[in-house]
């Protein structure tokens, strides 16, 4: 139950979603503003909507086609999700001087591995989550931005889960999620970094879709 948890938790986080349905229903924490219009934490909520309430209304059409699940989701994952620039994140080192040609196929073979292994967590798993967003933290000058929430669920301790984001062109996304303090970022640095070591980034990206390698989050 906590894999199968962790795994929804993370799937649910990776779209920079917040269960916001009528059956868990997104807040703010007590004594915060209602996130403003366009801020980070407003674009949590409003993206987690859009994906929480389509994934609602076509569960019975998503159970029986699984491809359909996987293109819906990755489109919203490319939407909010800053795919190439924590790509490079997660190279590190190994991506100094990369071609973008290079990270962009890393990012695929990254996102691809994810969302194969996650996505269908959203649908297999049906115990009802609320999401709260405590606070929005402007760092390194406002350039980059963390909303910090916590998914809270009936019977159990609530779920940390952070958001990293900076802007891209005139929109906010995020880059790096954190999941019980665990960074989606430096998990998949170190996991990765031994193949990288031995291959190049276009030999390790060939591993990973071709399924060879996996993205795997820690405890899963």
């Amino acid at each position: 139950m906590k894999r199968i948890l962790t795994a929804t938790v993370l799937a649910c986080a990776l779209l920079a979603g917040a269960p916001s349905l009528a059956f868990a229903q997104a807040t703010v924490a007590p004594g915060q503003a209602t996130p403003a219009a366009g801020s980070p934490s407003a674009m949590v909520l409003s993206n987690s909507t859009r994906i929480l309430s389509t994934l609602e209304s076509r569960r019975a059409e998503f159970n029986k086609n699984r491809a359909a699940l996987s293109d819906f989701i990755t489109t919203e994952f490319n939407q909010v999700f800053d795919r190439d620039y924590a790509a490079r994140l997660v190279l590190g080192t190994h991506g100094r001087g990369a071609s973008d040609a290079d990270v962009k196929l890393f990012a695929d073979a990254l996102t691809g591995s994810l969302m194969q292994r996650y996505g269908s967590a959203l649908l297999d798993f049906n115990t009802r989550l609320q999401v709260r967003i405590k606070s929005e933290t402007p760092l390194r000058g406002g350039a980059i931005v963390k909303v910090s929430s916590e998914f809270l669920r009936q019977g159990g301790e609530p779920i940390p889960v952070d958001y990293l984001l900076r802007k891209n062109g005139a929109q906010w996304k995020v880059f790096d999620v954190m999941v019980e303090g665990v960074s989606f970022v430096q998990t998949f640095r170190n996991q990765f970094d031994t193949p990288l070591n031995q291959k190049s980034i276009a030999q390790v990206a060939a591993d990973i879709k071709a399924g060879k390698l996996q993205a795997q989050a820690s405890g899963n």
